[in-house]
């Protein structure tokens, strides 16, 4: 693998703010931007890339994480669609499982499907569960809904027939015929997305597919243009929901991997920051403006899971860096309930008005307005292109919260950090402790504007003994786009016992799998050298609906380490196993990657007893078990060398974030200019 030269550039377009990391390999200079995010986000990038000062003729790389999928799902601002199924299956995308999101709540529906009910037209067709054509397509029909789609001038089609999975031909057919009647319109196939089992999962998938390609890779093609009409001339690198890149041509396919783009981009930064600094264990902290997303690396390899969603009750079924967002972010506003408690998100003010320290018209309290009324926050922000008012955050505190409740307004906003906190240390336990994981194991990573603000306090809740914040965290999520190769991942159904299983029809399987995985990089430009295939099965015990995934080496000569494998992964999760029962192969899977350009960040050699600068300032800082605020140092982490190492008190202030170091807490700065802060017993 040979090094990266030259400059490479990434950018992470958040809900309020858009972020973007330069990284000029040769000097080892790295400089971030950081604006508003804009309502056409290309804008946004492209004024975060013109405050860096880079010229993008010189850029050898660019790379982009986005939300814009995303949020289309969640606003439902999509293009005119369609969906085209087997006679008597229009309603599987809206029976869907028979299950809600809050099991309790009798009057709570889900959210209606992406494509209303008119639009999901039949045709007649059938093939049963082998592959076998029960029913041959109509093609008369299939013209018909054809002709109806045209009138209705839909932008895109999803084909969902039944049982394509075992047998694609006549969604082959239906696509073929569409096109012929609709050459300018986007069609998705169910066959051709996910050749999985499990109807509403892949219809459902199949559907948001369909509904975001018009609008992704429009996006995707406009950015590509701007950029090259600026003077890039290299590769546009979109970052997906599995880790991996894709090209604007892959794109085109199967846009609904972007529908968690941006998310990704934090937790593969975590995992390099943990790879980084020695830890195989870390729990990763992006908290920007809006959200707080949490992930979790184990033994090196970040958690994924093969089924997540955007709404409740329609999945996305790729493969997927596993990211629990909840709405805690330093926007997050707090109230008090109709049952007098008090409540911190996740409605947010954004960034119009934005908390009411922005003097922008704000007037609820929010996250931000707590840490500048309690001294954690000076009133200066990125680098002095942002004033806050503390008198309009203790104002807003003061009305909507003190008084309320009869405290002051310290206590006050001391109460509304330890309700964020607390929602975010559940948010931990649900993606740590409720998967078999125990916190105390794990390093805590915090990143994003405001995550350093509450990395220590949040990890004492939690147990965790070191907490860890990266050179540039307001950006951080935005650097790990470049730290990702090109990937692809293949699927097909594979159903049998282990015990029972063919070798020879299994290498078969994963023979064909690497076929189109290596045709799929060959077409981006992947040189055979930099091709890595890796090879899994998902299994389950017989009888089971849930599978597990399980690698596994080429060739599969013998499944009985795998087995053993399943058997020890089912005990972690589930706390236990059963050796006696059958296990079943559910679905063989391939993860088919074109290795990219290292990208490393340089290395400082530490200094040993290297001296404490003197702080720029001090102020009073309200702590935890503290009756007064304490007086406190106020260091730039420009300033701070590696190898330097103090007790807290501290408030460490620099361009994107501000990091807290409470009393008695030791921090050490490493070779990678890493934060390390390590709460011991006494602290």
């Amino acid at each position: 693998m040979k090094a990266v030269s030259g400059t490479v550039v990434a950018v992470d377009v958040g809900g309020t703010f858009t972020d973007v990391c330069v990284l000029h390999h040769e000097s080892g200079v790295l400089e971030v931007a950081k604006v508003a995010s804009t309502p056409d986000p290309i804008d946004g990038v492209l004024a975060a890339v013109a405050q860096t000062g880079v010229e993008l003729r010189d850029v050898a790389l660019f790379c982009h994480g986005t939300t814009v999928a995303t949020n289309a799902l969640i606003t439902r601002r999509l293009p005119s669609a369609a969906m085209v199924t087997t006679r008597g299956f229009r309603d599987v995308i809206e029976i869907r499982r028979g299950t809600r999101d809050d099991l309790w709540d009798a009057y709570a529906d889900n959210a209606a499907p992406y494509i209303r009910r008119r639009d999901r037209l039949e045709v007649p067709e059938r093939i049963d569960y082998a592959g076998t054509v029960v029913e041959e397509l109509d093609e008369d029909a299939a013209r018909d809904v054809a002709r109806v789609l045209g009138r209705r001038g839909v932008e895109a089609v999803a084909v969902c027939f039944v049982n394509a999975y075992a047998n694609p031909a006549h969604e082959q057919r239906m696509e073929e015929i569409l096109r012929e009647a609709l050459p300018e319109v986007a069609i998705s196939t169910s066959s051709g997305v996910l050749p999985e089992l499990f109807e509403h999962e892949r219809f459902s998938t199949t559907v948001a597919n369909a509904v975001l390609s018009p609008l992704v890779s429009g996006y995707v093609s406009e950015l590509e243009r701007r950029l090259q009409a600026d003077g890039y001339q290299g590769d546009l690198l979109i970052l997906h929901s599995g880790g991996g890149v894709m090209t604007p041509e892959a794109v085109d396919k199967l846009a609904v991997r972007l529908a968690a783009s941006g998310i990704a981009a934090g937790a593969v930064a975590c995992r390099y920051t943990a790879e980084q600094c020695g830890y195989p264990n870390a729990i990763g902290l992006d908290m920007g403006g809006t959200s707080t997303d949490i992930s979790l690396v184990h033994d090196g390899e970040l958690r994924m899971t093969n089924e997540w969603y955007v709404e409740y009750g329609y999945p996305i079924c790729f493969p997927s860096i596993e990211v629990l967002t909840i709405g805690a972010g330093g926007g997050s506003l707090a109230t008090i309930d109709g049952a007098g408690s008090l409540r911190n998100g996740p409605q947010s003010a954004g960034s119009t008005p934005g908390p009411a320290c922005y003097g922008a018209g704000g007037t609820q309290p929010t996250n931000t307005d707590a840490n500048l009324v309690l001294g954690r926050l000076g009133r200066q922000l990125a680098g002095g292109g942002m004033t806050l008012e503390p008198s309009a955050a203790e104002r807003a505190i003061r009305d909507e919260v003190a008084e309320p409740l009869g405290l002051s307004v310290p206590a006050a906003a001391s109460a509304i950090i330890k309700v964020a906190n607390a929602n975010m240390a559940d948010a931990v336990r649900l993606i740590s402790l409720q998967r078999g994981y125990d916190p105390r194991e794990f390093v805590l990573v915090v990143f994003g504007g405001a995550g350093s603000l509450h990395g220590v306090e949040l990890a004492r809740e939690l147990s965790i003994p070191t907490v860890v914040v990266p050179p540039r965290p307001g950006a951080w999520s935005a650097l790990g786009c470049l730290m990702v190769d090109i990937r692809h991942d293949l699927s097909t159904m594979f159903l049998t016992r282990a015990d029972a299983a063919d070798p020879e029809a299994l290498e078969a399987a994963f023979a064909e799998l690497e076929r189109e995985g290596r045709r799929l990089l060959a077409a981006e430009g992947v040189t055979d050298d930099r091709v890595v295939l890796e090879r899994s099965i998902a299994m389950r015990y017989l009888g089971q609906w849930r599978s597990m995934q399980v690698t596994v080496e080429a060739p599969v000569a013998d499944l009985s380490a795998a087995t053993e494998a399943f058997h020890r992964e089912h005990e972690r999760e589930f706390s236990y196993r059963r050796d006696d029962a059958p296990v079943e192969l559910y679905r063989l899977q391939l993860r088919a990657i074109g290795r990219t350009d290292d990208v490393r960040m340089p290395r400082q050699e530490p200094q040993p007893g290297a001296a404490l600068p003197r702080p720029t300032a001090t102020r009073p800082v309200w702590f935890d078990g503290y009756d007064a605020p304490q007086e406190t140092p106020v260091y730039e982490r420009a300033a701070l060398p590696a190898g330097v190492q103090f007790v807290g008190p501290a408030v460490i202030d620099q361009l994107d974030t501000t990091t807290l170091v409470p009393p008695g807490v030791l921090v050490e700065t490493d070779e990678w200019l890493n934060l390390r802060m390590h709460i011991t017993e006494g602290s």
